[in-house]
């Protein structure tokens, strides 16, 4: 832990969504959900507006229909996202080298590298706040929430307490005083099971997790888990900020419209999403060392099991016959509705095998009908097209061969609503032009 409250923690708030309502101006103060739209999607992103009906990420798109039934279901435009969040992280990494990007929409930024005069606490609150004004200028509005503290932990924490468009700074020294009251599942890795268990013990608040001794920690949650929340409970974190975030794994999944239940079939789908993978890992000269799979069960229930190598691998044959074998330790009788194929513990190199054990690398994949994927039609909800004679506008809805697209974009007013057969060649999908950088890719 410093001296200083110089670590920042940077929220963009309701990303996905605050970037649809940027983009879609007839959104702007309306409930909006972003994510999977049928019957088996779920919410990756809900705006303020929806959330005060309930409405979550993770929450399946049915239950937040039925939460929030008036709400506008968007599919995801990641173009809009990346280039927003691009924005972003060019911005923070002008005022410091150190920046640790978490996802499209959130950061770490180490102040001490930032030339500041000094990181008393007014200093860096005003850096702070010309940031955020930064942020919503070069997003064209978009809003973030910013926490300060003198650990990651306290600065992520602290930016979550005055959502949306909120700054708080903790003072150093005043840790302990802003964790004690607060639930225990405020401490990262705190998630529904580890929180039953410490409930169990009679552990709800920070305060509650404080009077408890390390080895009886150890003995609730593990070694590596209770050491870990002996000393966040003390508010004690002294993570570096990480600039560069190598990926750590590389994985394929699938959900189905129908539960699978024929066991060949999904050692035929593994099959083949390890042929995808290993196809990813070598055109990126990676391997890897543990292999995974996720299953997900036809009540929602997520199962996941993984075996590691003892040398990192890019073999398809080696990565699907693993996948195969973890498969056959799970129950699946009452059908799957995802499936999916990972590698983790990635490296740049390739251990090779002296014993010559490639023979089923010639292996041909078992041929395999592949049930259809829940995907989203041509014309999905959210996403932009342009007519040629209305100009550009996005899909507001789809289905029995008619498009219903409202005509406007960030720069215009809220516009109007046409209707027109799915096959119209005067509509089409409107992509963003390709940049200098991207062609050279």
């Amino acid at each position: 832990m410093r001296a200083h409250a110089s670590l920042l923690h940077l929220d963009l708030d309701a990303f996905f969504a605050a970037v649809e309502q940027r983009d879609k101006p007839s959104l702007r103060g309306k409930p909006v959900v972003v994510g999977g739209v049928g019957s088996r999607g779920v919410v990756a992103t809900a705006s303020y507006e929806a959330r005060k009906y309930g409405v979550r990420s993770a929450m399946s798109t049915r239950e937040a229909r039925s939460r929030c039934p008036h709400a506008a279901f968007l599919t995801g435009r990641f173009h809009a996202y990346r280039e927003a969040s691009t924005a972003v992280m060019t911005l923070l990494r002008s005022v410091s080298p150190l920046v640790e990007p978490l996802s499209l929409d959130e950061a770490f930024i180490d102040l001490e590298q930032a030339g500041l005069p000094d990181l008393e606490v007014p200093t860096v609150t005003a850096f702070a706040e010309e940031l955020r004004g930064r942020v919503s200028e070069v997003t064209r509005g978009l809003t973030a929430s910013v926490g300060l503290g003198t650990s990651k932990f306290i600065a992520k924490v602290a930016s979550d307490l005055d959502k949306p468009d909120g700054l708080v700074v903790v003072p150093p020294g005043t840790e302990a005083e802003l964790l004690r009251p607060m639930h225990v599942t405020v401490i990262p890795g705190v998630g529904p099971a580890t929180a039953e268990r410490l409930r169990r013990a009679g552990i709800h608040t920070v305060l509650d997790l404080e009077a408890v001794g390390l080895d009886e920690l150890v003995r609730l949650v593990g070694k590596a888990h209770g050491t870990g929340l002996f000393h966040l409970a003390r508010a004690e974190d002294d993570r570096a900020v990480v600039p560069e975030r190598e990926a750590k794994s590389v994985s394929v999944e699938g959900t189905y419209d129908t539960d699978l239940t024929d066991r060949r079939l999904m050692e035929g789908l593994l099959t083949r999403q390890a042929g995808e993978v290993a196809e990813r890992l070598r055109k990126h000269g990676l391997s890897g060392r543990t292999v995974s799979i996720k299953v997900r069960l036809h009540d929602f229930t997520t199962l996941s099991r993984s075996s590691t190598l003892h040398s990192p691998t890019d073999s398809t044959a080696t990565i699907a016959r693993l996948a195969r074998g973890l498969l056959t330790d799970l129950d699946t009788s009452g059908g799957v509705r995802l499936l999916g194929v990972g590698v983790s513990g990635l490296a740049d190199w390739i251990q090779e095998d002296l014993f010559g054990e490639t023979t089923d690398e010639a292996e041909e994949p078992p041929e395999v009908v592949e049930p259809p994927s829940i995907r989203r039609s041509t014309w999905a909800p959210g996403m932009d097209v342009e007519h040629a004679e209305m100009g550009r506008g996005w899909v507001w809805g789809a289905g029995r061969g008619v498009v219903t697209v409202r005509f406007e974009t960030a720069e215009s007013p809220a516009g109007p609503v046409r209707s027109y057969p799915e096959d119209d060649p005067q509509l089409s999908a409107w992509r963003p032009p390709v940049t200098e950088d991207e062609q050279a890719g």
